[in-house]
């Protein structure tokens, strides 16, 4: 299957020399002595204009492996509620990034509540929007796409676990997560929901999370994906957590009503 672009020219530029001058400035504007090596990360994915800087923060720290799993959001309700796609490429402006077959095979067979499905990944941005990062920063790497949608608690547990699993065997494998934050409140009130959201991710605390998030109404988008990422990182061993940055629309915008609220985060 080749996976076409669902929103470039929308979310990120269409022109490859453009977008690859965009994510390279997105990266260049955190300069570190020395990447490190990172189990997993999570990220935004609005439109470049407003989350790019966040991601760019996050890659900047980062030594990206040559194989990668994307667990993101399903948005849109169409296909399978957790969603993989085991085989072929997805095509952005700078050309075809490969699925890892080999690696999707063994996460299929750890965990079969992922069901081979294209129809999820079809109009879906929140995988899309990582992909020019990767291909920029580590042209060779391949990966395997997951999107997640509404699913219950037990059922998120599982697909870590087996994540968990399946990441523990394999080497240099990163675990590119990816959420944004509480959606369309006002600014102050988005800030003191993210800040409880966050203070349960940096303490890898799944169920946590996934409380607040309800008890608070706190609109993560990629819970879901951040509770099976914290739950694999329970089965790695990780133990160190790190808010790389926040920001939210406001700080670009200016319009401070109605925000949506970014993060990057990294874990060892």
């Amino acid at each position: 299957m080749l996976r076409l672009p669902a929103v470039a020219g929308k979310f990120y530029p269409d022109n490859p020399r453009q977008l690859s001058q965009q994510v390279r400035k997105f990266v260049a504007q955190d300069i570190v002595p020395e990447k490190i090596s990172c189990r997993a990360c999570l990220v935004p994915h609005a439109g470049y204009m407003y989350s790019g800087h966040i991601a760019g923060a996050v890659f900047a720290r980062v030594t990206i492996p040559s194989r990668v799993v994307v667990l993101g959001v399903r948005h849109f309700p169409y296909g399978e509620e957790a969603a993989i796609n085991s085989s072929g490429a997805w095509r952005t402006p700078l050309g075809d990034l490969l699925v890892d077959a080999e690696l999707a095979a063994g996460i299929s067979r750890a965990c079969p509540l992922l069901c081979e499905d294209s129809i999820a990944h079809e109009r879906e941005h929140s995988l899309e929007v990582q992909l020019p990062f990767l291909q920029v920063l580590c042209p060779s790497c391949t990966f395997v796409p997951i999107a997640l949608g509404t699913i219950d608690f037990d059922q998120l547990v599982s697909i870590g676990e087996a994540l968990g699993h399946i990441l523990s065997t394999e080497q240099d494998v990163l675990l590119l997560t990816t959420s944004d934050f509480n959606h369309y409140e006002e600014d102050a009130t988005t800030r003191s929901k993210d800040h409880l959201a966050i203070e349960k991710i940096l303490q890898f605390d799944p169920r946590g999370l996934f409380d607040i998030c309800r008890k608070e109404k706190i609109s993560m988008c990629g819970l879901g994906p951040a509770v099976a990422m914290l739950t694999a990182l329970e089965q790695l061993g990780a133990a160190h957590a790190e808010l790389v940055k926040y920001a939210t629309s406001a700080d670009v915008s200016g319009d401070s009503s109605a925000v949506v609220g970014y993060a990057g985060i990294l874990f060892r």
